[in-house]
């Protein structure tokens, strides 16, 4: 079994809660209120272990709430490469809707980042010893749009394989630089990406295939929701359906998804059954409720649902 770093520049405490119903200016309770440690990175982590692989976190804390952070990430037993930031850390929050059955989800934006600060990620990326770095999640502010294309290229010169999950300029400047070996937008990010507004899997598969065939990721994963999720490698194209479940939450099915994706790859599956294998944990992310992720035994069974192409 292959190893992971996860690279997480703008985590989050995540908080989730439910209540009855949400009104304007009153006071509601709230039942159910659950901590997690969250941002793309930590959470592929989070799963990545769960599925019996190992993996390295890195990512920035700081502030009152970076200490808390830092306990989160100690509870779910993942190896971590803390680097001190001076701003104090984001908290997200979902809140689940019992009666509606809607969630909402408030997120704020992280963090200012300061030059020293991102530079030390970069350094530790140059001591990694790993077969593969995920890089996941949003950049915060004060961090360079082409951050993700310098570490995929000192990663590259350590042998070390690159996955990168990011949307708007992050993930554009990431693909810039090339070499990458996937990368999994939403079909939102994707369609930010290409410039227009993707509907038909064909469609999103034929955009898909142009960035393998200029060099810019070996493999591309796009995620479409109720519409399944379509992949993309220089076999050509699939697209899937969607697994049909009761969702409770969305909360980490992207990152469960990539999470399960990376380790199937980790234990050198073929690109379509670690497609099939991502799918299945994104579903099974779907199945449980605020910020839990996806669990093996669920991956598992919905795995055995998920059509070869």
């Amino acid at each position: 079994m292959k190893s992971i770093a996860t690279l997480t520049m703008n985590p989050t405490i995540d908080v989730a809660y439910e209540v009855e119903s949400v009104f304007h200016t009153r006071k509601m309770r709230t039942s159910g209120e659950c901590y997690a440690p969250g941002g793309g990175g930590i959470n592929v982590a989070r799963v990545f272990v769960r599925l019996g692989g190992n993996a390295r976190c890195i990512y920035l804390s700081g502030g009152p709430t970076g200490p808390a952070l830092d306990g989160l990430v100690d509870l779910h037993q993942l190896v971590r490469m803390r680097i001190a930031i001076r701003e104090p850390t984001r908290l997200s929050t979902a809140v689940y809707e019992r009666e509606s059955g809607r969630e909402y989800r408030f997120v704020p934006p992280g963090p200012t980042v300061a030059p020293d600060e991102w530079q030390q990620c970069l350094d530790r990326i140059g001591q990694l010893e790993c077969d593969y770095l995920v890089a996941s999640g949003s950049l915060p502010p004060g961090v360079p749009a082409d951050f993700y294309a310098r570490a995929a290229e000192i990663a590259r010169a350590r042998d070390i394989g690159v996955v990168l999950d990011s949307s708007g300029e992050a993930l554009r400047e990431g693909l810039a630089g090339g070499g990458l070996l996937l990368i999994k937008p939403s079909l939102g990010e994707f369609r930010q990406l290409v410039g227009r507004e993707l509907e038909a899997p064909e469609e999103v598969g034929e955009e898909a295939l142009a960035i393998v065939e200029r060099g810019q990721a070996e493999m591309v994963a796009v995620t479409m929701g109720h519409r399944g999720a379509v992949l993309a490698s220089k076999e050509g194209t699939l697209h899937l359906p969607a697994i049909d479940v009761e969702a409770k939450s969305a909360v980490g099915a992207g990152d469960s998804f990539l999470a399960a994706m990376v380790h199937a790859l980790a234990r050198d599956w073929d690109a379509v059954d670690a497609f099939r294998f991502g799918m299945a944990a994104g579903s099974a992310a779907v199945l449980t409720p605020g910020t839990n992720l996806a669990y093996p035994p669920d991956i598992e069974r919905l795995f055995a649902s998920v059509p070869s192409g």
